[in-house]
């Protein structure tokens, strides 16, 4: 103990990051091609193809800004100043959305296109409903398409009706989804495979797997080949819903077909073999995703870590908490490898990592020695560690507090003098908090004493101390005996 807590205490130069260390939680969220070769993203919508951002004093030039908007009506102020152009035009629709006015923007491209009949037609329309459908303003997209069809004539594109009907396959309204499709149809216009990947979707979100099985026959069935964007995002509804068997079957024709896999795809099959605890299987798909490099979100990480220690496989945690940044998560991992194999150099050597790259202990991987040196039955650097937890000011929570009680409940050791200290400097009365990771929990269990605070908690939402809920729990154990 004396030399952890020698390690623990000395401050020593950061070493040299490793250039060829994978950090599989450093870069953005993996974005699929389905959503990327869409017309429109369903979550956003901008005009800057056609309209780069202007500034926001382009209301008027008599210093009138968007700032002042939300007092104003923009109908009015289209009158004042006679005419917009397009980009002006546009930049006040863009305010209208970013502010939640989106009743105002119908009536405003209706005053916009009277002042020039060239304005009337598809591509102004387009911006328009795909806007609306963008913002699941539903109504409001259907009554600017039946007024392009109906008062002037204008065959809608594609690329509208895809947004119509992924608008409405995205709210779960498969009816009215369909009738646009028919519609579609009767005006000539030819459904694509991106418009049934909408569909898809859709139904994925719902879980409706049969219908989305449907849905791809009928798309081949009208002339439309599932390429590598709906093979793919196939895949990743099976996998969410948990279908594995479907899922496996659609990657295998993926990959039979050569198409291309996207990063996302193989994420969302590791998921779901975590899931349900497919080992070898998610193992495979691990490694193959260590060879591109792909990220993984912190919570999948935990699932993944989950299943090593259902299975006893403690060495992956620390392959995990490598394969990561460097973060709370990392060194937790690392930290419950050691802890569970009862490796005292090997946790001390994770100690001294720690200390070289000057990463200050969390609460996480305090409580992970404190278990560590109680599988060890090492009550003495328990006691010291505990002394030098107080000292750098490392923040304690509940489990900190199960701890310590459960280990004077079972006997060997003695917490009576961490409590008196703990209720001297005002640490008891403290509210309750719990910093502790999950995996912690996963990986020992939950002791008797954080058993006990998590019903008495549920049951009652009130602000609770340390101190409190320690008196509740000693009546209830003398209760019981």
């Amino acid at each position: 103990m004396e030399n952890l807590t020698a390690q623990f205490l000395q401050k020593l130069p950061p070493p040299l990051w490793n250039s060829n260390t994978r950090f599989l939680i450093s870069r953005p969220n993996l974005i699929s091609t389905s959503s990327l070769r869409r017309s429109l993203p369903l979550s956003s919508l901008d005009f800057t193809a056609e309209d780069p951002p202007q500034s926001t004093s382009l209301l008027s030039d008599n210093h009138r800004s968007l700032n002042s908007l939300p007092v104003s009506c923009p109908l009015r102020l289209i009158q004042e100043d006679g005419d917009w152009s397009k980009d002006r035009f546009f930049t006040v629709i863009r305010f209208l959305r970013h502010s939640s006015r989106l009743h105002e923007i119908l009536p405003v491209f209706d005053a916009w296109k009277k002042l020039d009949p060239s304005r009337i037609n598809e591509a102004n329309y387009e911006k328009i409903i795909r806007l609306l459908c963008a913002e699941r303003w539903m109504n409001e997209a259907v009554v600017a398409l039946q007024s392009m069809i109906n008062d002037h004539e204008i065959n809608p594109s594609l690329q509208i009706y895809n947004s119509i009907i992924h608008g409405y396959a995205h709210d779960g309204k498969f009816e009215e989804a369909m009738i646009y499709l028919n519609q579609m149809k009767e005006k000539g216009v030819l459904p694509e495979t991106e418009t049934y990947e909408g569909l898809i979707e859709g139904y994925g979100k719902l879980r409706m797997y049969d219908e989305i099985v449907s849905c791809v026959k009928r798309m081949e069935a009208e002339g439309c080949a599932r390429d590598h964007v709906t093979c793919n995002l196939l895949v990743r509804e099976f996998a969410r819903g948990g279908l594995l068997k479907r899922m496996e079957r659609m990657y295998q024709s993926l990959m039979s077909r050569k198409m291309t896999l996207e990063p996302v795809t193989l994420v969302s099959m590791l998921g779901a073999y975590a899931e349900f605890g497919v080992l070898e299987k998610m193992e495979e798909t691990y490694d193959k995703i260590l060879r591109f490099g792909i990220c993984l979100d912190e919570e999948l990480v935990r699932r993944l870590a989950c299943v090593y220690i259902d299975n006893l496989m403690f060495s992956r945690l620390d392959d995990l908490g490598r394969g990561i940044r460097r973060s709370d998560l990392a060194w937790c991992l690392r930290g419950l490898c050691q802890a569970c194999l009862v490796s005292r150099k090997g946790l001390d050597y994770v100690v001294q990592e720690m200390e070289q790259a000057r990463v200050p202990w969390s609460t996480t991987f305090a409580n992970i020695v404190l278990l560590a040196y109680w599988k060890m039955d090492d009550f003495k650097s328990i006691e010291l560690l505990l002394f030098e937890l107080g000292k750098r000011r490392v923040k304690l929570d509940l489990v900190t507090v199960g701890i310590v009680f459960d280990l004077s409940v079972a006997g060997g050791f003695d917490g009576t003098g961490v409590f008196m200290r703990w209720k001297k400097n005002g640490f008891l009365d403290k509210p309750v908090e719990m910093k502790t990771d999950p995996l912690v929990h996963a990986a020992f269990g939950e002791g008797q004493f954080l058993r006990i605070c998590k019903k008495l908690m549920k049951h009652d939402s009130k602000t609770w101390t340390y101190q409190y809920l320690l008196e509740v729990v000693v009546k209830n154990l003398k209760t019981e005996t």
